[in-house]
């Protein structure tokens, strides 16, 4: 797949001695969703701020559709759109208004189809003539995302995007981003929700302390370093596990009729046969069994935890 933006050696180092990002190095994909996570101060907000224009990097160099971002600043950030987390809007001004004048900033000539059908794909189009002051809060989110995307960019930078907002309004906007995607957009972005990643993102990339720690699909990402958990439903309770099945990550419940077993993914054998065949010798029946993949939360944890 055709990479839209090329990240190399970028690093970020300001007058204070802080250094915000150092080596970072980062193909994104046409078309695709990247989510990237990371603590707060990790150096996320920076990364975006650089590939969006506003920040000068220290060294390291980016291409945006192939125009150096430094050397052909115009053409890059004309092929870029970038909603802040922050909500910043003319209150008494219309949405119509609001979205032709940001697509004017960046010299386009008007277009009235276009914006129609940007308003309507984000089921705006209704309130085309409502000043910003009377719409909801999902709804001037909506119109940040028509504000960036009013020039046609091929790629949205949208920096925690359903911060501050319900949860139906967030699975709302999941299916915004999605349909953007589907259109052709390329989407980055930062966001604290590990769940907003899970659902919508095609790749994930870790920040921690200015580094990126890695960048991998989704699937690949939990297949690689998530865990799994067998649950064993016993037909009779036991006391105790019998010294026979003691095993590193093995746990009798509470209940003394569950036995939960967290195994390594990447392991050559995940040695279920061999402790379901200790079951069957100390005379032990079992019900049911059930198995679980660590959560994409729990991954993320244990990945900045490794990289410190």
């Amino acid at each position: 797949m055709t990479a839209i933006i090329q990240i190399s050696d970028l690093s970020k180092t300001y007058q204070s001695g802080t250094a915000a990002l150092s080596g970072v190095t980062l193909d994104i994909r046409e078309g695709e969703i990247l989510a990237l996570l990371g603590p707060n101060g990790a150096g996320k907000t920076t990364l975006i701020s650089i590939l969006c224009g506003l920040v000068t990097p220290s060294s390291g160099r980016v291409t945006v559709g192939g125009h150096d971002l430094s050397r052909d600043y115009r053409a890059a950030r004309a092929l870029i759109g970038l909603v802040p987390q922050e909500i910043a809007l003319e209150s008494f001004e219309t949405v119509l208004n609001t979205v032709s004048f940001t697509r004017g900033l960046f010299g386009k000539a008007p277009d009235a189809a276009w914006l129609e059908k940007l308003l309507r794909m984000l089921t705006l189009w209704d309130k085309r003539d409502a000043r910003l002051m009377e719409l909801s809060g999902g709804m001037k989110r909506r119109v940040m995302i028509a504000k960036a995307l009013s020039h046609q960019p091929k790629v949205l930078f949208l920096d925690e995007p359903t911060a501050g907002v319900d949860v139906n309004l967030r699975r709302e906007m999941w299916q915004v981003v999605r349909d953007l995607r589907a259109s052709g957009v390329t989407i980055i972005l930062t966001t604290h929700y590990i769940a907003e990643a899970e659902e919508m993102a095609d790749r994930i990339g870790v920040i921690d302390g200015g580094r990126l720690l890695l960048v991998r699909d989704k699937h690949d990402l939990m297949h690689e370093f998530g865990r799994k958990r067998l649950t064993v439903e016993l037909t009779e309770k036991i006391d105790t596990l019998p010294a026979g099945l003691a095993a590193p990550g093995l746990a009798l419940a509470d209940d003394g009729l569950h036995v939960t077993y967290d195994y390594d993914t990447r392991a050559d054998r995940s040695g279920i046969a061999r402790l379901l065949a200790g079951f069957a010798e100390a005379g032990l029946s079992v019900r049911d069994l059930e198995t679980e993949q660590s959560s994409l939360e729990e991954v993320f944890l244990r990945l900045v935890e490794e990289g410190k």
